[in-house]
């Protein structure tokens, strides 16, 4: 689960970490309100920004500095009046219902600081560079040697000594290594209390020198939480702060049917039951040059209503123009899938190409329902096995 960046804000509040006040609005006039209250409190530059699930809003001209309410009230009226379309949306991109307005800050210099799991070493990694207020891709792809990386101990959590080592690596100076140290070692005691898959601050900034600080401010001023959904549970709160409007609208129906599903970018539909043949059918399918529209596990005991709803699911993408469906019979017995793909096949009609392989117990009665349904389902085609399934399939669409 995702939350908005003023809900992780206010966890970096709650935790200690320095941000900057602001709040979340959903009109134009109350925009404008807060940004008068903002200003009238002696700050000089106020931030307007969108509160969506998906980077890319300083280029897509969702995130605006604005010095006067008249700036204020356009930014706000651009932004609730246009849909985002940025690099992670599509061309479609997404609408925007809710703004933060927060006091700005001057810049000095901007870092990325972040807690994950390292899966590849089985341990929570504090991730930092001195090279952030940008994706984090392009510096770990262009200039890898900028991410810094430090294990955490399962027990003893980020020690003091480790953070501020990390903080002199990144340039912090004097009294700056404290202030750094400190976040470092919040934020990584918030991801383990609240079960979080990440947790992010970016950038991270110095502000210049002032007359209260004069080695200057280490501060968060933009933060993504992701958390383990498996662990909600435990945490009431979290769940109060779940967005619907932010989800897929078809995985969210692919869930409330028992399905596992996350839409991709391509255009063959694929159904297949188990995750880990559902991952091997994707790659099968990009290795004989086609491109995954999705990845859909319909679990070991799938029943007609099930691939039923599957195949409205798949067959709701507009960009659908051919479907695989690879079933490995199991528990599952492969008549039984074989009925119900040809009674959801009927009832949902296809016009588009239809490719089952099915292999497991029982596949000679399941092909043989499958043979006498060709007359009634004139797009399906069968296959023997997976590599001539993904052929088959690809060269349907391409053709």
């Amino acid at each position: 689960m995702k939350i908005h960046e003023y809900q992780a804000r206010q966890l970096l509040s709650d935790a200690g970490i320095p941000v900057p006040p602001g709040r979340m609005v959903e009109t134009v006039e109350d925009a404008v309100a807060e940004t008068e209250r903002i200003l009238a409190s002696g700050e000089s530059l106020v931030v307007v920004k969108a509160q969506v699930h998906a980077g890319g809003r300083g280029k897509a001209g969702f995130v605006k500095l604005v010095k006067t309410v008249e700036e204020a009230r356009e930014a706000a009226t651009f932004m609730l009046g246009n849909r985002m379309v940025s690099v992670q949306t599509g061309p479609e991109g997404i609408e925007v219902k809710r703004l933060l307005v927060a006091a700005g800050v001057d810049i000095d210099k901007e870092f990325y600081l972040a807690v994950t799991l390292d899966r590849s070493r089985g341990v929570n990694t504090l991730i930092a560079s001195a090279e952030g207020g940008v994706e984090i891709e392009t510096v770990a792809h262009e200039n890898p040697e900028a991410i810094l990386k430090a294990p955490i101990h399962p027990l003893s959590g980020l020690e003091a000594f480790e953070a501020r080592t990390m903080a002199k690596r990144l340039g912090f100076t004097g009294r700056q290594i404290q202030q750094a140290a400190s976040i470092m070692q919040k934020l990584a005691t918030l991801y383990t209390s609240l079960d979080a898959s990440l947790v992010e601050i970016n950038p991270l900034v110095l502000t210049p020198p002032s007359d209260d600080a004069p080695e200057g401010r280490v501060m968060a001023i933009d933060a993504k939480f992701g958390f383990d959904d498996n662990a909600l549970y435990r945490h009431k709160d979290l769940q109060a702060m779940h967005d619907p409007a932010e989800d897929n609208p078809a995985e969210t129906r692919a869930e409330a049917a028992g399905l596992s599903y996350v839409a991709l970018d391509g255009n063959i539909g694929c159904l297949v039951n188990g995750a880990g043949l559902a991952m091997s059918t994707m790659d099968i399918v990009k290795l004989h040059g086609g491109e995954p529209a999705n990845f859909l596990d319909v679990g070991g005991s799938a029943t007609k209503d099930a691939v039923t709803e599957a195949f409205r699911i798949i067959l709701g993408d507009d960009r659908v123009q051919g479907v695989l469906v690879n079933i490995f019979g199991g528990i599952m017995k492969c008549d039984t899938i074989a009925d119900a793909i040809v009674g959801a096949a009927k009832e949902v009609g296809f016009e588009v190409p239809l490719v089952v392989r099915l292999e497991g117990t029982n596949v000679d009665a399941a092909r043989r329902i499958l043979e006498d349904a060709k007359s009634e389902i004139p797009t399906m085609r069968t296959a023997g096995d997976l590599a001539d399934a993904a052929k088959t399939v690809c060269a349907a669409v391409a053709g």
